[in-house]
């Protein structure tokens, strides 16, 4: 495959140096060697093959021909073929080796019924399978470039470990000689985060040579790796990724500012900071854009336990109370020392579904207003205590969550002063990134301090819709849909109308269709504003060393696009 430079035909040699945080970092390296059977253009017009060297779709979508490209190889010289999709899609998808269950892009759906049914994928001959669906599925490729980018695994090493071709016994032995406890972990790892497997065969262009939370791990060029600049000479550039350990953010921007990192990105809160060392530490700094709606903002749990609060958090009114109470002039000059704007979580413009006008919608700080709204709702203000209550009398509290992760709580205790202001009790409490993601999933969340973005709600609704677990706007909802209806709560009003417009693109016979109800979710989101913003995106701000070349100065950085690998560093090389 020719891979088009962006600037210059680069030189070989040099080692890419980029801290990280071991293990917990994980996803930033997939995302810099990921190398999807199709990814996103450059300019996010669509998707393009990539592994796959082309295709064929049939009149009404359901059935799609996939050509891979001949002579490709494993990492350990093994013929990469048709049978590692094969293999991968029966024994790992099919049979949830690797502890995730059947990604949506398998299923089409039954424009009359909404049933649905899983795809089959058969061999066509050694570099050729076709993907069957029952019912058309017009989205197919962009969904499978966002749900399994890799389909495919090296059938040759996985037949040796699956306990249902080996044995149970003969897959725990092999999970101890690996270093795992037990074979779910086996799976997992080797078959879902396999970047971070040292051993395991891999199409990507640098393989990974020791333990991810040693000290330094180095990732090594692939020499089968398939890929050539347009001159022919074989990618990637630069020999090794060298990863550091590194545990705090503020060790980040020391060595940033010192020179010793030669790509990374920051928030834009250190972009003061960043450009005021740049001659000193060598460096260049950029900014990528985002398709982030908000850099601040929250958003209240649909389906909070607390019944008294679910009411309160499912109308309008109290939404729109928590953005008028807020000074956004104020909090952004605070939290962003003014890089940020007063604005209202919305589609940046640029974007698809962008609409005119929406960062305005209840943007004015107007602390009458918040106070007439909250009135109105029957929550009345206790004078004796500053506080609202409910309509019995008794106490009216929640509780602002934010992950540790995520937040440093800046913004979220201005935003629990500015609540108070009028009245309504607000705690704020920081939790770390594995009990956040407990609380989501049990539905033990009430605010949340959460930013939100989407590129295309076709391709990641899960913010947008309640079809999987990942927002805590929809709680409940989503455990309902999720369960197809064992658990949870039925969706209802708006947000059930969102699930049927889902229904109509999941179903759709036609990409126009699907565009269609598309818009009207959007339409819902403005009309509701379930996400509250108070401040515009935040760009990344790239740091980037003066001698690495090829690396773009503006892109859209997002994790459809795989972040730093949208860029594609196989083509960065140094010019020293």
């Amino acid at each position: 495959m020719i891979e088009p430079v962006f600037d210059a035909i680069g030189k070989y040699g040099g080692d890419l140096h980029f801290p990280w945080r071991g293990s917990k970092d994980k996803w930033t390296l997939e995302k810099i060697t990921e190398e999807a059977l199709f990814r996103f253009k450059q300019d996010g017009s669509g998707i393009e093959p990539n592994v796959a060297k082309g295709y064929q779709v049939n009149d009404d979508a359901t059935v799609y021909t996939i050509y891979l490209r001949e002579g490709m190889k494993w990492s350990d010289g093994v013929p990469f073929t048709a049978d590692d999709v094969i293999f991968y899609y029966h024994e790992m998808v099919l049979k949830e080796t690797f502890g995730k269950s059947v990604y949506n892009c398998y299923y089409s759906v039954d424009p009359e019924t909404g049933d649905k049914a899983l795809a089959e994928v058969t061999k066509v001959d050694d570099y050729t399978f076709r993907v069957i669906h029952k019912y058309p599925s017009v989205m197919f490729l962009e969904r499978l470039a966002i749900d399994n980018k890799w389909l495919f695994a090296p059938k040759h090493y996985h037949e040796q470990l699956l306990p249902h071709i080996v044995g149970e016994d003969t897959a725990l032995a092999k999970a101890k000689e690996l270093g795992y406890e037990d074979i779910k972990t086996l799976g997992k790892q080797t078959g879902y985060y396999y970047w971070i497997e040292v051993n395991r065969p891999t199409l990507r262009p640098w393989i990974i040579q020791n333990d991810p939370d040693d000290s330094r791990t180095v990732f090594e060029r692939n020499p089968y790796y398939f890929k050539v600049d347009e001159e022919g000479k074989q990618l990637p550039y630069i020999d090794r990724i060298v990863c550091d350990k590194v545990e705090s953010k503020d060790h980040f921007i020391l060595e940033g500012i010192a020179g010793n990192i030669d790509i990374r990105g920051y928030d834009f809160t250190e972009f003061t900071l960043l450009m005021e060392n740049k001659d000193a530490g060598d460096y260049r700094i950029t900014k990528w854009s985002s398709s982030d709606w908000t850099s601040i903002g929250i958003v209240l749990n649909q389906t909070v336990e607390d019944e008294k609060l679910r009411k309160v958090f499912q109308d309008i009114r109290f939404r729109e109370a928590l953005s008028v109470a807020v000074d956004r002039a104020e909090l952004t000059e605070l939290i962003t020392d003014g890089l940020a704007v007063p604005q209202q979580a919305s589609i940046p413009e640029g974007l698809k579904y962008y609409r005119e006008g929406w960062a305005d919608q209840w943007n004015t700080y107007d602390v009458a207003r918040a106070n007439e709204l909250l009135d109105d709702m029957g929550l009345p203000m206790n004078e004796s205590t500053g506080f609202r209550t409910y309509a019995d009398g008794s106490d009216f509290t929640f509780i602002l969550y934010h992950s540790t992760k995520q937040s440093e709580g800046q913004a979220e205790e201005l935003l629990k002063m500015y609540y108070e202001a009028v009245g309504i009790k607000t705690n704020v409490k920081a939790v770390d990134e594995t009990l956040y993601e407990e609380l989501k999933l049990n539905n033990g969340l009430e605010g949340v301090s959460q930013k939100v973005g989407s590129f295309d709600l076709i391709l990641r609704p899960d913010n947008l819709v309640p079809v999987t677990i990942n927002s805590p706007l929809f709680g409940q909802y989503a455990s309902y849909i999720a369960s197809n209806g064992d658990q949870g709560i039925a969706p209802e009003g708006d947000i059930a109308t969102l699930v049927e417009h889902w229904d109509k693109i999941a179903s759709a016979t036609k990409k126009e269709v699907a565009l269609e109800y598309a818009e009207k979710i959007i339409d819902l989101h403005q009309k509701n504003q379930w996400y509250i913003g108070y401040a515009s995106p935040n760009p990344l701000v790239l740091l980037v060393k003066n001698d690495l070349k090829n690396v773009p100065n503006t892109l859209l950085y997002n994790d459809p696009f795989r972040g730093y690998g949208h860029a594609k560093p196989v083509q960065f090389y140094f010019d020293r």
